[in-house]
């Protein structure tokens, strides 16, 4: 399956949610994507030991199952620079990412 992953918030239990999610798919043999848009953009800043988002985002990108795409406008706009789990990405890639997906979740 082709799953499509949106995340959109800040909220650590969801976004640790978001990631299990996606983790799960790529070892059942999914192909998984993930855009990070608004303040999705951000999802890491409130990774804490109970909710570790970073610890997931890590072994998430590590897959050659997984992308992972953040808005680039969301991103300028709160004056971030992208990283590897947050790379920059355009509307453009989201759109694709949609017309990609078999399955779209959003968080």
């Amino acid at each position: 399956m082709k799953l499509g992953l949106i995340i959109s918030g800040t909220n650590a239990e969801t976004n640790w949610n978001a990631l299990r999610l996606a983790n799960l798919a790529i070892e059942t043999g999914d192909d998984v994507k993930i855009f990070l848009v608004g303040e999705g953009v951000e999802y890491e800043k409130n990774s804490i030991p109970k909710y570790d988002v970073e610890a997931l985002a890590q072994k998430f990108v590590t897959s050659p199952k997984a992308e992972i795409m953040a808005c680039g406008t969301c991103l300028k706009s709160r004056s971030q620079d992208g990283t590897d789990t947050c790379p920059i990405s355009t509307l453009k890639d989201f759109y694709g990412m949609i017309a990609w997906a078999e399955k779209l979740v959003t968080f």
